[in-house]
């Protein structure tokens, strides 16, 4: 249910608004939906654990469905091969949405899932490669699909920031695919990740802040699309979100373990 929104809401919150605005611009501008950035903001913040679940996952399915939609028209998925990668991972995202889990071990996932995902970011940035396209068997590509979903579902993300390294890493396709693969992946598992959330008893949101982040990044998002790579090259654009991720990841660390 949506409420009404006040003034005073928007001034609040000004700093997620303009931060939200900014990663769903990044990110969707290289097929990415921003969730782990969105739960990296959101957990410096007064939020429940279970609302920034949801919250991100929400604002992943915003933008990552606009990337999904331009990138069918460009014809850019091979869904021979995209397939396999993702069926095995709907039913394992459900899941890990479904798990109950502490507020503690919540924030400890999230900081090492967070610090892995900078590492891997970084990584990805120095062996991308356009030639030399390999062709995973299915059932690499089903133990690869689980395996992210589950932890894509239970820490909040649609599991494209684990994804597109990996397929980087393996010359799965060229660049562009894998960046279209990448958000379709992301779109299926925040769908099946929040529905697992919403088959929680304890699943809640904050309609009042979420729903205009949705606006905000929905705007940004399609902002992103257009923009492209005219502005910042992938290479840099990672390299700057996988700093910025790595800190994040530090900071609730350093919280919660010590």
């Amino acid at each position: 249910m949506f409420y009404f929104l006040s003034l005073e809401l928007f001034y609040d919150n000004w700093y997620l608004l303009v931060l939200f605005f900014i990663i769903a611009v990044l990110y969707s501008s290289v097929g990415f939906g921003g969730g782990s950035s969105y739960l990296a903001v959101l957990a410096l913040t007064s939020l429940a654990f279970t609302q920034i679940r949801a919250t991100a996952l929400l604002c992943n399915i915003i933008v990552v469905t606009g990337n999904v939609i331009v990138y069918t028209k460009q014809q850019q998925y091979q869904w021979k091969k995209v397939i396999p990668l993702v069926l095995f991972s709907i039913p394992f995202a459900f899941i890990g949405g479904y798990l109950r889990i502490s507020q503690t071990f919540f924030f400890i996932l999230l900081g090492f899932t967070l610090l892995f995902a900078a590492i891997t970011m970084w990584v990805s940035n120095k062996t991308v490669s356009t030639g030399n396209v390999n062709q995973l068997s299915a059932s690499k590509n089903a133990a690869y699909g689980s395996i992210i979903g589950f932890i894509s579902g239970m820490v909040g993300i649609g599991g494209g920031i684990f994804l597109a390294p990996l397929l980087h890493l393996t010359n799965w396709d060229t660049p562009k695919r894998i960046a279209a693969t990448a958000s379709f992946f992301i779109l299926v598992n925040s769908i099946s990740g929040l529905i697992g959330q919403y088959a929680n008893p304890s699943f809640s949101v904050n309609w009042q802040l979420t729903s205009i982040l949705l606006v905000i990044v929905f705007i940004g998002g399609q902002i992103g699309n257009h923009l492209s790579n005219k502005l910042l090259t992938p290479i840099l654009l990672k390299r700057a979100t996988a700093i910025l991720i790595a800190f994040v990841s530090l900071r609730i660390l350093w919280k919660f373990l010590l």
